[in-house]
């Protein structure tokens, strides 16, 4: 009896033990299940600071991309989980912020940065940790990483077909070019090498001016005193680098001061659909920007990722909800997630090695229409297209490429002697004089 006795306290042990480890280990095992069926990636975009006002619709619009891919079944049978930080437009901080996400939270790629100087701070973090990041903003090319893939424009797909507008009888012909930009690498080196196409293609010195503010600048009543007196003689137009919040200003002043888009049209870069939510446009009719796509292109799949951007923001009770406006550096950040989900699924892996790799020649059907990645640079091929701001701050497309515009890192302009290889010479190389 004694026996029996404690042969079922033995057994009821057994079986407490069994239900706590249920109970107790299914909330455990289910987390490290959790944990296999997910896959991180790094947001790395300014949400507060100077630059804000472009880069948070960035954020946004990833996010977007995420739960569309996740709702289908994620990559490679995994949710994507994303991890976002707040680089504040402080270039540090944004290096800072690269090394948190590649070294503690382990995420597969990042998709990030705004302005040039954040993108060269957070370069060698990438580099040294085989990190991948995905940039989705025009910029002044030069550059060719391996730990980088350029969504954005390179030169010859932005500033040249631009400065040819202006400069054709169709664009205006004009003569004299005033290069007004933010005092930092994209606008510098942006403007040397409109400089050399301008001088190549006759322009006198004399002709061109070259000026630059620093970020968050704010009272542009000099300088737009200076513009108009260089525009007083006729056919003068402004190419305009200005970065972040201080556009603002700048239009309200030119408008100010009685200069127009008649009297001298400004041919913005780094202004879109976004910036000028937060701009009275009523004076800015008129003025131009040279892109690589915009809301207003008329395709089925634009107007269906214009409607399910605004659905998105309105669900997540995002600011300005189903009033928000999609813009160039949305869509290619938007291209890149797509992108790098199609490499990662064509790879069979998640391990940048292979992922890299499996981008080259990729083809996505992206809101501006088939686009694909280049063989060896790591650019993309995409068509240019110049638009005219309307009084509802969209803009009329006015000039469109030819299919699309190969990418050249490098411009021939400026460094003729190099060029962009991943695959056959590993990067950057001298290119062999004919």
């Amino acid at each position: 009896m004694k026996t029996f006795k404690m042969y079922c306290q033995v057994v009821w042990m057994v079986v407490l033990v069994l239900a706590l480890a249920a109970c107790g280990g299914s909330g455990s095992g289910s987390n490290q299940e959790s944990k296999k069926e997910t896959v991180k990636v790094g947001i790395l975009h300014s949400l507060s600071g100077t630059m804000a006002i472009s880069e948070v619709s960035l954020k946004d619009v990833v996010q977007m991309a995420i739960d569309e891919i996740n709702a289908k079944g994620g990559v490679l049978g995994k949710q994507i989980e994303p991890v976002i930080v707040d680089p504040a437009s402080d270039w540090d901080l944004f290096a800072e912020k690269s090394k948190e996400l590649l070294l503690d939270k382990k995420v597969s790629a990042v998709f990030g940065c705004w302005t040039s100087v954040s993108r060269k701070s957070v370069l060698p973090v990438f580099e040294e940790n085989n990190g991948l990041l995905f940039y989705p903003v025009q910029y002044e090319g030069e550059e060719c990483s391996t730990s980088v893939i350029y969504t954005g424009a390179t030169p010859n797909q932005q500033l040249i077909p631009a400065a040819e507008y202006m400069m054709s009888e169709e664009g205006g012909g004009y003569k004299k070019f005033y290069l007004l930009g933010t005092d930092y690498v994209f606008p510098r080196t942006a403007n040397k090498i409109l400089k050399a196409f301008l001088l190549s293609k006759g322009v006198p010195k004399e002709n061109i001016v070259e000026e630059y503010t620093p970020f968050h600048h704010q009272d542009y009543q000099t300088i737009v005193s200076k513009v108009k007196q260089f525009a007083a003689g006729g056919k003068a137009c402004v190419l305009s680098t200005i970065n972040g919040d201080s556009n603002v200003p700048f239009y309200k002043e030119f408008a100010n001061q009685g200069l127009s888009a008649a009297t001298c049209p400004i041919m913005a870069f780094s202004v879109a659909e976004d910036e000028l939510r937060a701009t009275d446009t009523e004076f800015l009719v008129g003025h131009l920007a040279a892109w690589n796509y915009f809301q207003s292109k008329e395709s089925p799949e634009n107007k269906k990722f214009v409607e399910d951007f605004r659905a998105f923001c309105k669900k997540n009770n995002l600011p300005g909800g189903d009033k928000r406006v999609t813009d160039d550096p949305i869509c290619w950040a938007y291209t890149g997630v797509y992108l790098w989900a199609k490499a990662a699924e064509k790879a069979g892996s998640f391990e940048v090695s292979k992922v890299r790799p499996a981008l080259y020649g990729l083809e996505f059907a992206s809101p501006d229409g088939l686009v694909k990645m280049d063989m060896k640079n790591h650019h993309l091929a995409k068509p240019v297209m110049i638009g005219e701001i309307k009084p509802d701050g969209q803009f009329d497309i006015i000039w469109q490429s030819t299919g699309l515009v190969n990418p050249e890192p490098w411009s021939k302009l400026t460094s003729p002697d190099k060029d962009c290889d991943h695959v056959g010479h590993g990067g950057t190389y001298t290119v062999a004089s004919k």
